[in-house]
């Protein structure tokens, strides 16, 4: 098993940046990993997924550019950088993990065994 536990969340203004931080348990280095948000109102959308050692990525279009995901498996540390926020990025912000071939990345939430908590981030106009 994998416990997740998200951190970094908080309040900035736009065009601000932050970065959130995944810290896991168990046997971080074989899984894949992704972040997840989920606005008020909102369906939990895929943002960005890493592959198992970080080959590839995936980032949803609204993101691509400003946000970039990584990860530490010296560390279990997944990461989030995000740059230039915009009040749109207002939302949860869920990590969690999946068993994966090696090289695969995934948005479907349905393939996520693990999840973490949450962490708020509000972006102000």
């Amino acid at each position: 098993q994998v416990q997740l536990v998200e951190s970094g969340g908080g309040l900035v203004q736009t065009g601000g940046s932050l970065r959130l931080s995944c810290a896991a348990s168990g046997r971080f280095a074989m899984y894949g990993l992704g972040w997840f948000r989920q606005a008020p109102g909102k369906e939990r959308e895929c943002v960005a997924a890493i592959s198992e050692v970080g080959g590839r990525t995936y980032y949803a279009d609204y993101v691509r550019g400003r946000f970039t995901i990584s990860r530490d498996n010296s560390k279990n540390t997944l990461y989030l950088q995000m740059n230039s926020l915009e009040p749109e990025d207002t939302a949860i912000y869920y990590c969690a993990a999946r068993f994966a071939l090696p090289g695969e990345v995934s948005t479907t939430q349905d393939q996520y065994a693990y999840w973490g908590q949450g962490t708020q981030v509000t972006v102000s106009s």
